[in-house]
């Protein structure tokens, strides 16, 4: 993995994450990972994408209304 600037926030935004866990701030480390999460769908937008078309075919199969 290259050493760009978005991967550092990456890494920033995880390492932040723990330690609100670890301190144990519940709504820090929530607020922290979906940035993370963000940085990573900007970064990976594909996977990103196969991901949510996956969870959401999974769910409307599962959850019929039908």
């Amino acid at each position: 993995m290259a050493n760009t600037q978005a991967t550092k926030n990456m890494t920033n935004a995880r390492h932040k994450a723990e330690r609100a866990l670890r301190k144990g701030d519940v709504t820090a480390a929530g607020e922290n990972l979906i940035d993370y999460f963000k940085e990573y769908a900007r970064e990976n937008p594909e996977t990103t994408a196969l991901w949510c078309f996956g969870i959401g075919f999974i769910l409307g199969w599962k959850l019929k209304p039908w």
